[in-house]
């Protein structure tokens, strides 16, 4: 394991961070949180900037379209891009983290062609359409049927927890096209565009007052075999490498973003009045920021040692499952904190007295669905008991 940049690594930072200095500040103004159409237009420029210097797609093969770039150079790029307080990948987060890797896994030479230079400049938002009312954590008990009709298949049923749905151009989607195989058996993943007859999105407001999910239901939607990843009745298997993907690197980011909310927590606690002094005077605060300030390293040293593993032997099973059990126990103790620091701040969705309070409140709030996207901890850790420790299942 490699901590230490090597000459190319230092090269490659140097040239990064001369560019995010450049670029960042020049950026407008972050629109508002639920403004979701503004969001975004952000989010597109930024992508865009990203594609014209040559970082967009950066851990995708050339030959894609992306950089090419190295696991550590990836890494570089993640942890240089949150110093520099750099927008995050946003509504790009489905596009980027899974449509465009599933498709370079396991999408035709058509499909590549057609949907990964619109995921990297920045033109097509994806959403995705796994999760059902009845089926979230057990996955496979999805009922959203597609019935094959000639060239196309017909969609009918209901998704919930929709990322993105409202400002995408495609959908990621799972449906059953055999009812009759064991659920697992009988699964499709389908590229579907949203803008086909027969959807209706219908936002769902989240405790933070945000739409970033919703439900949609599906009458009668025509989608062309052709849009089929993989072959029918494979998708449990072409769902589990989208996943792959959000469990070994998708969370990266944003530890390296909560790292800068808990360095934003310190100087609020330091600067907030409490008694005769400030909050900053609380030893147990200044423990339990210290625990978390540990964690948060040790977080990342677990990633440099995962990615240098994988670069020469392949990511071990259940690496992507630990890290995200420990992150999310992470966040959600840093919010607890952040509630003890801001007081009664707290009650507030807005910055109180000119400092960064509200970050703080929706980090706490955004520790739920750490907890939950890409598998709940508890699916992580059966997946860690099963499959790295042995264990039995359970009946």
């Amino acid at each position: 394991m490699h901590l230490r940049d090597s000459d190319a690594d230092a090269t490659f930072r140097a040239d990064l961070r001369t560019w995010l200095d450049a670029t960042v500040p020049t950026l407008p103004p972050e629109p508002d949180p639920r403004d979701w159409p503004a969001r975004r237009i952000r989010d597109a420029q930024w992508q865009r900037l990203l594609f014209d210097a040559g970082y967009a797609g950066i851990n995708w093969p050339a030959a894609y379209g992306g950089r090419g770039a190295t696991p550590t150079e990836h890494l570089i790029f993640l942890e240089e891009a949150a110093a520099a307080h750099a927008p995050d990948v946003g509504v790009f987060f489905v596009a980027q983290m899974h449509a465009g890797l599933t498709l370079i896994a396991e999408g035709t030479p058509e499909q590549q062609a057609h949907h990964l230079p619109g995921i990297l400049n920045g033109d097509h938002v994806w959403c995705q359409g796994f999760s059902e009312p009845e089926a979230g954590s057990d996955l496979a008990s999805l009922r959203t049927r597609a019935i094959r009709d000639g060239d196309d298949y017909v969609i009918t049923g209901q998704k919930i927890w929709t990322s993105h749905a409202i400002v995408a151009d495609y959908c990621e989607m799972l449906v059953r096209t055999d009812p009759d195989s064991p659920k697992h058996k009988g699964i499709t993943w389908l590229i579907v565009p949203m803008d086909s007859p027969g959807i209706e999105v219908r936002p769902l407001v989240t405790a933070q007052g945000s739409a970033e999910f919703a439900e949609l239901f599906l009458d009668e939607v025509r989608v062309p075999v052709s849009n089929r990843v993989g072959d029918e009745n494979d998708g449990w298997r072409v769902a589990n490498v989208t996943l792959g993907f959000e469990r070994g690197t998708g969370f990266v980011g944003e530890m390296l973003d909560t790292t800068n909310v808990m360095n934003e927590l310190v100087g609020i606690a330091q600067r907030t009045p409490r008694g005769n002094g400030t909050a900053w005077d609380d030893i147990g605060i200044r423990r339990d920021l210290g625990y978390i300030a540990a964690e948060l390293d040790a977080l990342w040293a677990f990633t440099k040692r995962n990615v240098s593993q994988g670069a020469k032997s392949g990511i071990a099973m259940g690496n992507g499952s630990a890290f995200k059990v420990a992150y999310g126990s992470v966040v959600h103790r840093l919010g607890d904190i952040a509630l003890r620091v801001l007081d009664r701040s707290s009650l507030s969705f807005d910055d109180v007295d000119g400092e960064p309070t509200a970050a703080q409140l929706h980090g706490k709030l955004k520790g739920f669905a750490v907890s939950l996207g890409g598998g709940t901890s508890q699916i992580q850790q059966n997946i860690i008991a099963e499959r790295v420790l042995g264990l039995p299942r359970e009946r």
